[in-house]
């Protein structure tokens, strides 16, 4: 249900799209949360700009009772300490009925991978696919990625130097400057040596249009692994539009995406019994309570095949 809002909640919405820059959309999400607690708090009999901390908590259980989930209502709990936040910067009431409210605690979401068959039928796609965009290329994109287990920023920096001689692997740079190797699979060397000469063809055809204002080639893009079908430097949102094309394409039913590519590689490696340590370091993860989230999409594996398998299960 929604309310109508005080004139401290639209003078809030116009300093959040004014002044700190936010778009109409988000501004738009701040307003409807605030509707909500402004109708809860009509309910209660009480003025929303005055509402105490006891209030907002009772508007948390209300929330929680109605079968709002948890990372919904700690985004509601955000719009809320902006608009008291706010209103105690500019001395509109003088404490913070958010200081002493938590959030809750919202459980973690297993990350996106897919099982080794569903792999199989992934990486097929771009030679299989009805819809071509570059077969060769796409096909050596997501065998690097998924044998290597790299991040996609990582995968789209690599360039021509970086790669082995045998194309057996990579030096990546990782997070925080770090350096780690990486190792590609024989799909994945065979993938990228079919790839390569397209790739050089590509940019030599494309020559012109990588000319710079001062007439000299675009060097970086000269040298990174994998470009686009213009012969620049192909981009994160480009590798995203990819998989994505692809994934729709498929009939895994799954919305992949590079990272789904990462989390595959860790996944099957730990379904396969390699040390959990091996995998943080092939990750470049610099804790291993990063990688142990990975644990836990094996352990659902098994749930899932004991629950399949076990006639009184």
């Amino acid at each position: 249900m929604k309310a109508a809002l005080t004139g401290a909640m639209e003078r809030f919405l116009t300093f959040v799209e004014q002044v700190r820059g936010r778009s109409q959309q988000t501004a738009a999400a701040y307003r409807a949360d605030l509707e909500r607690f402004a109708a809860f708090c009509a309910g209660c009999g009480i003025e929303p700009d005055n509402a105490g901390t006891d209030s907002i908590e009772q508007f948390i259980a209300h929330l929680s009772i109605s079968g709002s989930a948890e990372t919904s209502i700690n985004r509601i709990l955000s719009t809320l300490r902006g608009f008291f936040g706010y209103l105690t910067r500019f001395s509109l009431r003088m404490d913070d009925p958010c200081a002493l409210v938590k959030n809750l605690k919202a459980p973690k979401n297993l990350p996106s991978f897919l099982w080794e068959n569903e792999m199989a039928e992934f990486a097929s796609l771009p030679e299989e696919s009805p819809v071509k965009l570059w077969e060769k290329r796409d096909t050596a994109l997501i065998f690097v990625l998924y044998s290597s287990g790299m991040r996609i920023s990582e995968a789209l920096s690599l360039t021509l130097d970086a790669l082995d001689a045998d194309y057996g692997g990579a030096r990546v740079i990782g997070k925080g400057g770090k350096e780690r190797r990486v190792f590609f699979s024989d799909e994945a060397r065979d993938a990228l040596l079919a790839y390569l000469p397209e790739r050089a063809e590509a940019l030599k055809n494309r020559a012109g249009a990588l000319q710079t204002k001062r007439g000299k080639q675009d060097g970086i893009s000269q040298q990174k692994l994998f470009i686009n079908q213009r012969g620049g430097a192909l981009t994160a949102g480009g590798a995203r539009w990819i998989t994505g094309k692809y994934s729709d394409l498929s009939a895994l039913k799954k919305n992949v995406h590079p990272h789904s590519l990462r989390h595959s590689f860790a996944t099957h490696l730990l379904n396969r019994g390699c040390d959990i340590r091996i995998v943080q370091e092939l990750l470049g993860h610099a804790s291993i309570s990063t990688t142990a989230i990975y644990t836990h999409t094996t352990m659902e594996r098994l749930k899932e095949i004991y629950r399949a398998a076990h006639p009184h299960a």
